[in-house]
């Protein structure tokens, strides 16, 4: 993965706030396993920085930091209060029509780290999920989580039975061409790779109000990848 600079990856910045498109594949906070994460970088654009949520390591786009304690605080209570809208988008797995589905499933934690349903054991977890189109064998999903469970918008969609493309955890299968192309043909001697190498989930906008009240929305782009598998569903309707 090539070198991140900070500044390339600012969507949006008051003086209060920096909101970045964080890249898939980066952490969002200090990991020991990585020597880069959005933590650190947005610590060394301005000494002060806390960022107000986290993103899975493998899920890219917006991710709001605070530059001083006061504007942190005035976002943590609109997460607390549930305030803050968060709008994610998805490739599913086969064909779906969601029109303000809603899943109110409770989550658990189990010790691979993956999230189970549990109605006795779970914390409340609530997605609001509407189809933005749906293509031969996939679906593009706009997700709403009202809460802010780990992995909850995989394991809701997994529940039902649209398990995120490249999520193997959730029951998603990774994307290949040739399931598009018939007569897709590899060099010889050459295995064929997925076209995204994760599970295609992109935290798309956020809304939430800045320290003088007024109301924020912001959107993050399409990374490549996520980008190219779009574009490659669009063209085989």
């Amino acid at each position: 993965m090539k070198k991140i600079k900070f500044s390339d990856i600012i969507i949006f910045e008051d003086e209060d706030y920096v909101l970045v498109n964080k890249p898939a594949y980066v952490s969002t906070l200090a990991d020991r396993n990585d020597k880069v994460n959005i933590s650190d970088m947005a610590k060394e654009y301005t000494a002060d920085a806390q960022v107000c949520h986290r993103l899975d390591k493998d899920t890219s786009g917006v991710l709001a930091i605070a530059k001083n304690p006061e504007a942190y605080r005035h976002l943590s209570i609109q997460f607390e209060r549930r305030e803050v809208k968060k709008e994610y988008h998805a490739v599913v797995d086969g064909i779906h029509q969601f029109q303000n589905t809603v899943v109110n499933e409770p989550l658990v934690t189990k010790g691979n780290g993956q999230v189970k349903i549990n109605k006795s054991d779970g914390k409340e977890s609530i997605t609001s999920f509407d189809t933005n189109k749906a293509y031969r064998n996939h679906s593009l999903i706009n997700c709403k989580p009202v809460t802010g469970r780990m992995h909850q918008i995989r394991a809701h969609l997994s529940h039902l039975g649209a398990p995120i493309t490249g999520d193997v955890l959730y029951g998603g299968k990774m994307f290949y061409l040739s399931s598009l192309k018939k007569n897709y043909r590899l060099k010889k001697w050459t295995d064929e790779q997925p076209l995204i190498r994760r599970f295609a989930l992109h935290a798309h906008a956020l809304e939430f109000a800045l320290m003088n009240g007024e109301i924020a929305k912001i959107e993050a782009p399409y990374p490549k990848d996520m980008r190219v598998l779009v574009s490659q569903l669009e063209k085989n309707v």
